[in-house]
């Protein structure tokens, strides 16, 4: 096939210039290629913070990927390339710069978020007015939209039965590396202009990004990969507890495409052992809530299981201030919280345990919860956080059933027996002794007073009952289901 004569390719949630796939197929089918990432101001300007450890992650990616396409470029004998960073609206900047260059198309990997779906085809639009193709390409999941289905051919709903069908379907071709090095002297150079802005540029300003372990960019996610992988065997024994280093903390990484999922899926899925295979199964939950937000787009506002929409939930304003300043009383789930506001990452179990808290202790609608991680997580996903707090509240797809209810202090006991991580973020109780750490309510005064943590003053006393609080749950639940029956 001729090449025809140039194109834009516009970079999302893909920062690497490796095993890239809208890259790949801009270098193979045409002569010239342009780079583009926008700072969406449509995005931007919905942060409620002008302190985003996000935005500050995205522009040091940005700056590693600058460097690296334009060595890119000259290793493959071309005469140097850069990226064009621009900020505005994207559906704006991404049809005028496409228009100033004069391409014959816009190439991108696919977003399966509904906001991003809608600037797609709106972008898409504008291009076709001036006869410019508008190409996208599956790269950030391994299986999308109707790849794996039901033998009805419908979606899975349920997590199992679609994992069964998504390791039948998965062939090796699945996870091959779309390459790029070869015909890499198509890449254009930018205008000399065209660098980074900084930071104060965009209206942000500096977090401490840079006093957490999270290093940033490609060179960024093979430290973190290269270290997981010694690990990746032991990933089922160890994945639980957080005081431990037993997940591969790449969860940003994956968000801002600064490793391929096809790549982590190809080691995962070759190592053949226990803990290899349950990292997999994490990947394969990755695709599942994709795939049930690209068929479900309701989830984003309501619940997966429309009866649940029916749930009263409480109104509990001072609760869930509680729940976010994490001064609940219960130590792990104060611990969690405050590993989030402090770093933007929580463990996996904290993140089960803190959203069942809020959900059947505290009885607080799930979509704050959600929202509060989506202002605060490093790694928000919108299909990955929408799966996660509908399964904890049940009210999604595969959800844990409405009648098991997180204990936050046998979670505490059983995946940080000793306290380590409680301590570690709750210095408050550093002195209180392991038989009490995950109920310190239920130390004498005495024994506070040893301690140096008088509770109501040192630290807060629960602010729930969690057994009365279960009561009240299984009454929320079941007056749904008496509902259905009743065909409400």
């Amino acid at each position: 096939m001729s090449r025809a004569d140039s194109a834009l390719v516009w970079f999302r949630r893909d920062l690497r210039c490796d095993d890239h796939a809208a890259l790949h197929h801009a270098l193979r089918d045409y002569r010239r290629v342009y780079c583009l990432f926008v700072f969406d101001t449509e995005i931007l300007s919905l942060l409620p913070s002008r302190c985003d450890r996000r935005v500050e992650f995205i522009r040091e990616s940005l700056l590693e990927l600058d460097g690296a396409l334009d060595a890119l470029c000259r290793h493959a004998g071309g005469s140097g390339s850069g990226l064009i960073v621009r900020h505005g609206c994207a559906r704006d900047v991404v049809a005028a710069t496409a228009f100033e260059l004069g391409v014959d198309a816009v190439l991108c990997n696919r977003d399966y978020e509904p906001a991003a779906i809608d600037r797609d085809a709106d972008v898409a639009e504008r291009l076709r007015t001036r006869e410019i193709d508008f190409r996208s390409f599956k790269d950030q999941v391994v299986f999308e939209k109707d790849e794996v289905l039901t033998q009805a051919g419908k979606p899975f709903s349920v997590f199992t039965p679609y994992k069964r069908a998504w390791l039948k379907t998965l062939a090796t071709a699945q996870l091959e590396a779309f390459p790029v090095a070869a015909q890499a002297a198509a890449l254009a150079p930018r205008e000399a202009h065209e660098e980074v802005p900084t930071l104060a540029q965009l209206g942000f300003e500096a977090t401490n990004l840079g006093e957490l372990a999270l290093p940033c960019g490609m060179s960024g996610a093979q430290t973190l990969f290269d270290d997981f992988r010694k690990r990746i065997d032991r990933y089922k024994a160890a994945r639980d507890f957080p005081a431990r280093k037993g997940v591969s903390y790449l969860s940003t990484h994956l968000r801002f495409g600064t490793i391929s999922i096809r790549r982590l899926a190809r080691e995962a899925h070759a190592r053949r052992s226990e803990g290899g295979d349950t990292w997999l199964s994490e990947l394969i939950w990755r695709d599942f809530y994709h795939q049930i937000l690209w068929h479900n787009p309701h989830v984003v506002t309501r619940a997966f299981r429309p009866e649940f929409d029916r749930v009263e939930w409480a109104h509990d304003d001072e609760g869930f201030a509680a729940w976010c300043e994490a001064r609940t009383g219960y130590p792990i789930v104060d611990a969690a919280m405050r590993q989030l506001n402090h770093t933007g990452y929580m463990h996996n179990r904290l993140r089960m345990i803190v959203a069942s808290f809020l959900t059947k202790d505290l009885g607080i609608d799930w979509r704050l919860g959600e929202g509060y991680f989506a202002r605060h997580l490093n790694d928000f996903d919108l299909a990955a956080n929408n799966g996660g707090w509908q399964w904890a509240a049940s009210t999604g797809c595969d959800a844990q059933p409405w009648f098991r209810i997180f204990n936050p202090v046998t979670q505490s006991q059983r995946f940080d027996p000793a306290g380590e991580f409680i301590r570690r973020y709750v210095p408050e109780l550093s002195r209180v002794p392991e038989r009490f750490i995950h109920a310190p309510w239920t130390m004498s005064p005495a024994d506070q007073a040893a301690a140096r943590c008088r509770i109501g003053d040192d630290y807060p006393a629960p602010i729930v009952d969690h057994a009365s609080a279960r009561e009240r749950t299984l009454a929320r639940f079941e007056a749904v289901r008496g509902g259905a029956e009743a065909g409400m």
